[in-house]
C-alpha cells in the first residue's frame, strides 16, 4: 500500500453523498466543473484518502475530451470519446456527482445501446505535448480517416473494407437498404473479370481459316 501522509489515512471506497452509489479505486467518475454550463469532467479514481477532519480527497487520472485537447475534435472523433491523460489531480471527493463507465473501444462497438454514463477511449493524451499513443491507427474508406463508432458504415463484400455512404454518393437511408454493396474498385473489377469472360462469336486469329467460294 502507498505511504500516506501523517494525520491521514487511504480509504477502500467512498460513498457519493445523495446517492447509494460507492467509488473505489479504479473507478470511473463525473466530477462537478467549475463552470455549471459545461459537462461534467471524467476522470479515474487512483486514491482515496481522509485527513484528521475526516476531509476525503481523491487523487485522480483526467480524461480529456477532444475539443479539450490541442489539437481539437476531429471529424472521426466519437460523441462519447474521451482520451485518458497524463495529466493527476487531487480534488474533494464532494465534487463527484457520478460514476460512469469508460469502454474499451471494441468493447464500446458491440455494445447494443449506449447510455448517458458510456464513454469509449482508445487513446492515451500527453497533456503537455498534445501527442498521442498510439500516434497512428487504421483507417477506412475513400477519405482514409479513422472509425467513427457514430457514423454508419457500409462494408464492400470485395475488398472487406468499409465505407462511408456519402462518400460513395448515398444517403444513410439507401444505405441502410441495400443487401449487397460493392465499392467502386471492386465493382470496375467485376466488370473487367466479366468482359474477359465473355464468349467471343467470332473465330480467334490463330484459327483464322479461309473463306469457301461460294458456288455459282
Amino acid at each position: 500500500m502507498a505511504k500516506t501522509k501523517p494525520g491521514k489515512k487511504d480509504l477502500d471506497s467512498y460513498n457519493i453523498k445523495g446517492t447509494n452509489k460507492v467509488v473505489r479505486p479504479g473507478d470511473c467518475v463525473l466530477m462537478r466543473p467549475a463552470d455549471s454550463d459545461k459537462p461534467p469532467y471524467v476522470a479515474r479514481v487512483e486514491k482515496i484518502e481522509a485527513d484528521h477532519r475526516n476531509n476525503v480527497k481523491v487523487r485522480v487520472r483526467w480524461y480529456y475530451r477532444p475539443e479539450e485537447s490541442i489539437g481539437g475534435r476531429r471529424q472521426f472523433h466519437g460523441a462519447k470519446e474521451l482520451f485518458l491523460s497524463d495529466h493527476y489531480d487531487v480534488q474533494s471527493a464532494h465534487t463527484i456527482e457520478g460514476k460512469c463507465t469508460v469502454h474499451s473501444f471494441k468493447n464500446y462497438t458491440k455494445l447494443e445501446n449506449v447510455g448517458a454514463e458510456d464513454y469509449f477511449c482508445r487513446f492515451e493524451y500527453k497533456a503537455a505535448t498534445g501527442g498521442f499513443t498510439p500516434d497512428r491507427v487504421a483507417v477506412y474508406c475513400k477519405c482514409e480517416m479513422p472509425y467513427n463508432p457514430d457514423d454508419l458504415m457500409v462494408q464492400c463484400e470485395g475488398c472487406k473494407d468499409w465505407f462511408h455512404p456519402s462518400c460513395m454518393g448515398m444517403t444513410i437511408e439507401e444505405a441502410k437498404k441495400l443487401d449487397h454493396f460493392l465499392c467502386s474498385d471492386c465493382s470496375s473489377d467485376v466488370d473487367a473479370k466479366r468482359s474477359l469472360n465473355t464468349f467471343s462469336v467470332s473465330p480467334s486469329v490463330e484459327a483464322k481459316v479461309e473463306p469457301k467460294r461460294r458456288k455459282r
